[in-house]
């Protein structure tokens, strides 16, 4: 008989994941929704950094970048990629492992309309993870995007989503005397999950 009751019960674990950040955004004080995403380069080497995670789907985790950052670059390169939500208030964290895919049609659209005015500017004049002169050139950019776009630009062609399809989730839960509660969903070939406690 499972024993993953109160925080760990339930049968879909994308719902569970909901409920965990729901709770964390009543909690945490700054970017509850932030996560460490882990990517591999051309060589093989590890490349972590924080990003914002925009929405937990029916069966993905989506969130947003340049196309043209390094992130981005690693992203497409391996086809996959991993990320932790680690929530101090709550201690709990949520370990993911998947495959990626872009999201650049209407929902990155939807989801780019609804950010700030300068937040979009900014993505229109951010050339990411490139060298970059001074902080005066980044601002003049974002002067001369703000006169040709105005108060309504458009999406940028180089910005958009990325979709993380997990093969793996872990929920991690602080235990007393470093006892750690921890249970792995595993997608198996037939596309159901499998759920095992790991040990802490």
């Amino acid at each position: 008989m499972s024993d993953r009751t109160g925080i760990f019960a339930g049968d879909d674990p994308f719902a569970l994941a909901r409920d965990w950040l729901a709770e964390a955004e009543a909690r945490e004080v700054n970017d509850p929704n932030a996560i460490a995403l882990a990517t591999v380069d051309e060589g093989g080497m590890p490349n972590v950094r924080m990003v914002l995670l925009k929405e937990i789907e029916a069966d993905a985790f989506v969130f947003y970048t340049n196309y043209s950052s390094a992130k981005a670059a690693e992203l497409e390169q391996a086809g996959k990629a991993a990320f932790v939500a680690h929530w101090k208030s709550l201690r709990r964290q949520i370990r993911v492992r998947g495959t990626v895919e872009r999201e650049e049609g209407p929902q990155a659209d939807a989801y780019f309309a609804s950010r700030s005015l300068k937040s979009r500017l900014g993505a229109w004049a951010s050339h990411q993870s490139q060298p970059l002169a001074s902080r005066a050139s980044l601002m003049a950019e974002v002067a001369r995007v703000t006169a040709k776009h105005g108060t309504n630009p458009p999406r940028p062609p180089f910005w958009g989503g990325f979709r993380l399809r997990p093969t793996e989730i872990e929920f991690w839960a602080d235990g007393a005397f470093r006892l750690h509660d921890r249970f792995q969903w595993r997608k198996t070939a037939q596309g159901s999950w499998e759920v095992r406690r790991l040990s802490p």
